[in-house]
Formats: C-alpha cells, sequence, structure tokens
C-alpha cells in the first residue's frame, strides 16, 4: 500500500509513513486486545481439550523475557506482525511495551521505504519489492548479535 501512494505523491512521503504506522499500530492494538480478550473462551478449551495447558504457561513465561523481540522484528520483517500481535495479547506482555516497539519498528519499516521511494522513485520499486524482506531480515539477526554482544560485557 505505501509504495503506490508514495509513487503517486512523492511530497507526502512523510506523511504516508505517518499514516501507515500509526493505523498499523492501532489495529496491533487491537489484535493485542483479541489476544488478550478472547484467548481463555476461543483458544483455552482446545488446549485443555489437548492437555496442553502446562505449555500455555512455559510459552507465556519465555513470552514476558522474549515478547519484546518478537514484536520488534515482526515490525521490521515480513513475518506476519498480527500473529505476534495476537500472541503479545494472549501472553498478556505490557501493553505499553508493545505500543512502543510497535511504533519504532513500524515506524522505521515504514518511513525507511517511503524515504527510498521518495528519493529514488520508481527506479527502487523493483529492488524494494525483490529484497526489502531479506534486508530487514539480516538487519533483525544483526541487531540481535549487537544485543548478544553487548549483553556479554555487562555479565
Amino acid at each position: 500500500m505505501v509504495v503506490p501512494m508514495v509513487l503517486a505523491k512523492p511530497s507526502d512521503w512523510w506523511r504516508i509513513a505517518l499514516t501507515c504506522t500509526l493505523f498499523s499500530v492501532v489495529g496491533g492494538v487491537a489484535a493485542y486486545f483479541i489476544g488478550l480478550l478472547l484467548f481463555e473462551t476461543a483458544a483455552m478449551p482446545l488446549i485443555q481439550f489437548y492437555g496442553y495447558q502446562n505449555n500455555v504457561s512455559e510459552f507465556n513465561e519465555m513470552y514476558q523475557y522474549w515478547g519484546g523481540w518478537a514484536v520488534f522484528l515482526a515490525g521490521l520483517t515480513p513475518f506476519p506482525y498480527k500473529i505476534i500481535t495476537i500472541a503479545s495479547g494472549m501472553a498478556q506482555l505490557n501493553l505499553a511495551l508493545f505500543i512502543g516497539l510497535s511504533v519504532l519498528s513500524r515506524g522505521f519499516r515504514f518511513f525507511v521505504v517511503s524515504f527510498l521511494l521518495y528519493y529514488f522513485g520508481d527506479k527502487i520499486r523493483a529492488l524494494l519489492e525483490k529484497y526489502f524482506g531479506l534486508i530487514t531480515i539480516v538487519t533483525g539477526c544483526c541487531l540481535l548479535v549487537i544485543y548478544f554482544w553487548l549483553k556479554s560485557f555487562s555479565n
């Protein structure tokens, strides 16, 4: 959606990026609440039927530790952001953390794409469509490596 909008009106690239960021985060918050409010009634009966109740608590504990990274990376990469938003609500990830990381990652993604389209125009469209997913995955992996490297010095 961003690509044709920015190409149609390049001078509005930052407004388009801001609007996309805002509505993506609003949609993410809505999905968060779907996970939060519907988990008990919709998913828990199935989980109990198959005997995985203990796995839910393990998942929630793990998600409290790693969920922020999941939100941030899903916001950048081609991984479906909505899956992570619903899981974040289900695991009751801190809402302020969820919103903050969503704004950072979705904003980064939309502003970078919009700026590149503004600056290079239609010439960069094919490159973005073909390689943006790979670029964001590599960037995300690099961020994880840097994080763990810096963390190793604090111990």
